[in-house]
């Protein structure tokens, strides 16, 4: 991605910001047809008519035009229907969406978009939410992508409704770990798997069967995640496992300065680059050590509500010590595939900035080595530190630090063939 790109895909970010901010004051829209939509869509959509009944809006007399408007009112106009944003739930739940549009989550759409090779997935991936519009859908959107979003298929605007699904937006189902399950899973971020069978997850799993009686501990992902509620949904080393300031430990330090360029965010002499605007932007990383602490003091806070204090903060001191770890060998893959492009051996993509491999190309890495690089990345590296902090030992090390082991050994074993002349090495070609 180029500079300018970047620039305008930070920008976009703070474009989203600035809009959500004041996006919780507008007046709640009513009218006397909620009857007459009732009447109509016990016939045409009997399963939404229902599951509205259950709501809690239905309690409370909010009524379809509430959220859809009144312009549509026969079979003809469909298409008149407003489809709800997070601005139209702020009507109500203001709180909830201002935090919420401080939070990770709101970053989600516009961090799909600001990856290099996005625009190569087909359009049913993305805005076809089929892919990672699926899930990314829950971020805030700039005007201009709400209106290109509802001029192709008018849905996945709502970003409330991904975890309060419609029509009933339970506030109980939101607050159950299955929310959780269709995004947080899989191959980058298994969390759900790697969740449901730790033992704070079979814990909750046997409370819910009611094997475990209702008052026993049994953590969720919201009680570590959304503390009291709050929809930020914050953590302290973020998504990706990096930070700064840098670590002290000369050899980490030295790893992640090598993981950072990989990523784009450091160019080869160290200086940031304009992708550091964007995951700033994003907030998906912490970029000083007072957000990264108070991030970190307030998993302390919830972990001591059933551990002691200290058994926290060495389970905590394991995960970031398992990042460690990982960085290391993830720097030497790195460095491994970096010296082929140096020294001629590995052409380097043209649409790469710097003469290092870009891990947020994703899939669409043009080798075996650099694939292999971007898996070692994005699902070994990931399960690594994720299941240490998940409490998963399984994923910790059989899925993430012994795959990291094996990966090293094919980048290396791949280096070598290629140093020696050995095919196997050429850019794939991609239909166009």
């Amino acid at each position: 991605m180029s500079r300018r790109a970047l620039s305008a895909a930070s920008a976009v970010f703070f474009l989203i910001l600035t809009s959500a901010a004041g996006s919780a004051s507008q007046p709640v829209q009513t009218s006397n047809i909620g009857s007459q939509c009732v009447a109509c869509h016990t016939t045409v959509t009997p399963n939404v008519v229902a599951d509205w009944k259950l709501s809690k809006h239905h309690e409370a007399g909010i009524d379809c035009d509430t959220c859809h408007g009144t312009a549509h009112t026969t079979a003809a106009d469909a298409a008149k229907a407003t489809i709800p944003t997070p601005e139209t739930c702020g009507q109500c739940h203001e709180t909830q969406v201002t935090q919420f549009s401080k939070g990770k989550h709101a970053m989600a759409w516009a961090a799909m978009e600001a990856m290099p090779t996005i625009h190569w997935q087909p359009m049913a991936m993305t805005e076809g939410m089929k892919g990672c519009g699926s899930c990314h859908k829950i971020g805030l959107k700039s005007a201009e992508q709400l209106a290109t979003l509802q001029k192709q298929e008018r849905f996945g605007t709502a970003s409330c409704d991904s975890c309060h699904t419609r029509h009933t937006f339970s506030v109980k189902e939101a607050q159950s770990p299955q929310a959780c399950e269709t995004c947080h899973m899989g191959f980058d971020h298994p969390q759900w798997e790697m969740y449901s069978s730790s033992k704070h997850g079979v814990r909750n799993e046997l409370k819910q069967l009611k094997i475990q009686p209702e008052t026993s501990a049994a953590p969720t992902c919201q009680t570590c995640h959304m503390q009291q509620g709050n929809h930020e949904v914050m953590t302290a080393w973020g998504f990706l496992a990096v930070r700064l300031p840098l670590p002290d430990d000369p050899q980490w330090k030295a790893d992640q300065v090598t993981i950072l360029q990989a990523l784009g965010v450091l160019d080869p002499s160290g200086k940031p680059t304009a992708r550091l605007d964007v995951v700033k932007a994003a907030n998906v990383a912490r970029v000083d050590q007072a957000s990264w602490q108070a991030q970190r003091d307030k998993m302390l806070k919830t972990c001591n509500q059933c551990h002691s204090l200290n058994f926290a903060k060495q389970q905590l001191q394991y995960g970031d010590d398992m990042i460690k770890n990982a960085d290391h060998l993830m720097a030497q893959a790195i460095r491994i595939v970096a010296d082929l492009y140096k020294d001629g051996i590995l052409p380097k993509p043209k649409n790469y900035a710097y003469p290092f491999p870009d891990l947020l190309t994703f899939h669409d890495a043009p080798t075996v080595i650099e694939q292999k690089l971007f898996v070692m990345y994005l699902e070994h590296r990931m399960r690594t530190f994720q299941g240490t902090f998940h409490a998963s030992p399984d994923y910790a090390l059989w899925y993430g630090w012994s795959e990291m082991q094996r990966d090293l050994t094919e980048i290396q074993q791949l280096a070598a063939e290629a140093r020696r002349g050995q095919p196997g090495l050429r850019p794939a070609v991609r239909p166009q």
